[in-house]
């Protein structure tokens, strides 16, 4: 009998999806309790032949293949549920790798009472072998680089305003709905922002663990954070209550900069504000990149992580402030 339904997301993964299959099929909770339903965005690379090979070579465990001809994650999330026969859904990622107990220390939480969505927190790990890609899983994952997402960055059990994936009670879909699939990103954080607002928890629970690979590139990067900032912003028309601090750094910096560009072509102290600025955000990235690479032993990130903080903050900041401006016309493809 299936209780517990894993909904998987996918758009050409061929490099990640036997990783992520691996991990469940090595989970100690029982396999034939779980099913794996992938909500694949039609795609053009060899995943979906990754997958079936998988399945005959593993005719034991449950996986099935939904059409996701969206290719947007909430409506693939939405398909997954709608096909899942378990009481309790888990929602995992291709770019991630659960832990052994992953799925056993989710359904112990629910199980518990200690929330109506409950997820853990990330080991980040670079997304390539090059210099940059490991400065860049260093950077996503200090507080300076994302702020106090206690996801990324560790803590203790407690009670949070969102976590990553998540598991919970199919009922909970009925108390406060599907993924909105109006947001191309950050339908995460949306979907916890209703459990939080029909009076339900979401918890952190940091022996949840799984291995997330970060970007491997700065151009990569940089387009994950334009993402992320211009779905926030649409995020935040619907609930600006829900504007955190981490959140309003980045749009600031990058406001203050382009005002103090502008005003510095008729007015001189605000040059010589903007240079004092700059040259002090430098400062201050620059000394985090040698103490990580004293931490790391790779000098390496004396550069690398300066480059993949102010990428974050650069790109984040910037959309978001193009996000509260223009609203998206269409839904359009998303990886």
């Amino acid at each position: 009998m299936i209780k517990v339904s894993v909904i998987v997301p996918c758009f050409n993964e061929q490099e990640t999806i036997l990783q992520l299959l691996e991990a469940v099929i090595n989970q100690s909770y029982p396999l034939d309790e779980t099913e794996v339903i992938i909500a694949d965005g039609l795609s053009t690379d060899h995943t979906r032949d990754m997958i079936n090979s998988f399945q005959l070579n593993h005719p034991y465990f449950t996986i099935k293949i939904i059409d996701n001809k969206k290719r947007i994650i909430p409506s693939g999330l939405n398909l997954a549920i709608e096909a899942a026969q378990g009481g309790y859904i888990i929602r995992m990622d291709a770019h991630s790798i659960p832990d052994r107990n992953y799925i056993k220390f989710c359904i112990n939480g629910l199980e518990k009472g200690l929330g109506d969505n409950i997820g853990g927190i990330w080991k980040i790990l670079p997304g390539g072998k090059t210099w940059i890609a490991k400065a860049i899983a260093v950077a996503v994952s200090h507080p300076l680089g994302v702020g106090d997402a206690l996801y990324r960055i560790g803590g203790s059990a407690q009670e949070v305003d969102t976590v990553p994936f998540g598991a919970f009670r199919r009922e909970l879909i009925d108390k406060i709905g599907m993924f909105d699939e109006s947001l191309l990103t950050n339908e995460d954080y949306e979907f916890n922002t209703r459990v939080r607002q029909s009076g339900g928890k979401v918890w952190m629970d940091p022996s949840i663990r799984s291995v997330y690979f970060a970007r491997s590139s700065l151009k990569e990067l940089a387009h994950q954070y334009l993402r992320y900032g211009y779905w926030k912003a649409q995020m935040l028309r619907k609930y600006p209550q829900t504007l955190r601090w981490r959140q309003v750094l980045p749009p600031l910096f990058v406001f203050t900069l382009i005002s103090l560009g502008l005003l510095s072509l008729v007015w001189y102290f605000a040059s010589l504000v903007l240079v004092i600025i700059v040259l002090l955000y430098t400062t201050i990235i620059i000394i985090l990149g040698i103490k990580m690479s004293i931490n790391h032993k790779d000098i390496s990130m004396t550069i690398g992580v300066p480059f993949a903080i102010a990428t974050i903050h650069l790109s984040y900041g910037s959309a978001l402030l193009w996000g509260l401006v223009v609203k998206p016309k269409v839904n359009g493809i998303q990886k």
